[in-house]
């Protein structure tokens, strides 16, 4: 084994290691005087640069393309979905600026850069082991950084419960992979599926399908695997959340697309209308269905913007299950773009929470009322998310939605197979309507209370969500941009 080649393979994950042990440095040895602010704004410049550096080595291409035998793939398709990830670190990063969450500002964004960092080897790796210590990684980050608001009791709460959950799928899962490994004798995702290819309707294999939907359905918030995400959404600090939102989904979703396409491909079935065949495809099916129902119907009756935005993300997890059900190239597809541009627009709407909440001291949709006069600006970048979100044209949501439910539908053409899906999945998204359009009538309907102030927002995050913003309309106009990339 050449370890300079497994060196220049990770490059851009070594180099968000060493940002870490710079940013925690700058924050304890220089600007331990500074304000929570200046040290937001110092230690973010830091971890923009190590990023942006990082990004540099996935363009250059260091390294083999399969040092480790599956424990690092480096592939074009890696390196661009690393490059999402980094971008979507960045703008938490820029998000986190305007809050005054916590005073150890150091230790927040090196546990930032280190979930980043697991989520960038989760997306590489083919090998179980692999797979399961970057998940590991990831997660605790996550953990931590829900509870990081210690001002706030619900904020400990919903680490609790978000650890307790984790440590319950994570345990499914490892149960899963060692079932994987005791059926096809490796633990590589090729090899697995060259070893199940003779094992016909076994039972264990189907324990193993199971117990693996099990450990991802709670990564990206599935139902019925959804149970912290309504509480981690709200208690955690809302620039964590937002982390929470987009960049694990990224991730998961390749993964969770990766390990039943490539190590469970025999073992596909079939969720076909009145013709279904045993296998994941059909549990898959019933997780879309549960979350897209249960998520949006839920969400009508919240009160809460970020219990509202958790819901929505149950239910949007639910639309992206139908791009793992359509099972073919053109489905992988469309299933990044719809979770990359979600990503994108559910970033820019937990922004816009985070200067509301600084404002008012609270997330309810009445603390929305009259934005569309105390900030103009913030009110536009928000109708822009909500829409995206409903999927109204011509925004990103609504042709990450239209690629989605084609490639479904086309999975079984000659049948139409999972046509009942995708109807239900239209239905759903012209029930999501309400909820989000009960947002924007504070915002552009009602009246503020009488002598409020104009909400004031920083440069640095105004910015940051015109970006964001004018993404989710420039992706919507132009998807070939980030199309042709996947």
């Amino acid at each position: 084994m050449n370890y300079f080649e497994v060196l220049r393979a990770a490059a851009p994950e070594t180099v968000l290691a060493i940002t870490v042990l710079f940013v925690l440095a700058a924050d304890l040895i220089v600007l331990r005087g500074a304000t929570v602010r200046g040290r937001f704004l110092m230690g973010g410049m830091l971890v923009v640069v190590g990023c942006l550096l990082a990004a540099v080595f996935t363009w250059l291409r260091f390294g083999q393309p399969d040092p480790l035998h599956g424990m690092l793939i480096v592939d074009p398709r890696t390196d661009f979905l690393k490059d999402v990830l980094l971008a979507l670190t960045v703008f938490t990063v820029l998000i986190s600026t305007a809050g005054r969450f916590t005073e150890h500002v150091g230790e927040y964004l090196a546990l930032v850069l280190l979930g980043t960092i697991g989520l960038m080897l989760l997306v590489s790796a083919e090998d179980l082991l692999m797979i399961f210590i970057a998940l590991e990684l990831a997660s605790l980050s996550l953990y931590i950084l829900t509870a990081f608001n210690k001002r706030n009791a619900r904020s400990s709460e919903a680490a609790l419960k978000y650890f307790l959950f984790g440590g319950m799928s994570a345990a499914f899962l490892l149960f899963g992979f060692s079932l994987l490994y005791g059926l096809s004798g490796s633990t590589h995702l090729q090899e697995i599926a060259g070893g199940l290819a003779g094992k016909g309707a076994d039972p264990l294999l189907y324990v193993a399908i199971v117990m693996t939907v099990v450990g991802f359905g709670f990564k990206v918030a599935a139902v019925p695997f959804h149970l912290w995400a309504p509480d981690a959404y709200e208690g955690a600090p809302t620039p964590s959340a937002a982390f929470i939102a987009t960049g694990s989904k990224v991730a998961s979703f390749y993964l969770l697309v990766k390990i039943l396409a490539v190590g469970f491909a025999g073992a596909a079935g079939s969720a076909a209308w009145k013709n279904g065949v045993p296998g994941w495809v059909p549990v898959i099916a019933v997780v879309a269905i549960l979350s897209m129902l249960l998520g949006n119907l839920t969400a009508i009756v919240q009160t809460s913007v970020k219990r509202l935005l958790a819901y929505s993300a149950i239910a949007h997890a639910g639309y992206m299950l139908l791009g793992v059900l359509a099972n073919t190239p053109s489905g992988q597809s469309a299933l990044l773009f719809y979770v990359i541009t979600y990503a994108l627009t559910v970033l820019g709407a937990f922004g816009v929470v985070t200067v509301v909440e600084e404002a008012t001291g609270g997330d309810a949709i009445k603390d929305f009322a009259g934005l569309s006069r105390r900030a103009p600006l913030l009110s536009l970048c928000l109708l822009v998310f909500l829409l995206s979100l409903a999927g109204i044209p011509p925004l990103a949501g609504f042709i990450g939605k239209f690629f989605l439910f084609s490639a479904t539908v086309a999975a079984d053409e000659q049948n139409l197979g999972l046509l009942w899906l995708v109807v239900l999945a239209i239905v759903m998204s012209a029930v999501s309507f309400y909820y989000y359009l009960q947002v924007l009538k504070q915002a552009y309907v009602v009246d503020a209370p009488e002598d409020v102030p104009a909400i004031r927002v920083p440069l640095i995050l105004r910015l940051t969500l015109l970006v964001l913003a004018g993404l989710v309309v420039l992706l919507g106009c132009a998807p070939g941009l980030l199309l042709n990339q996947l």
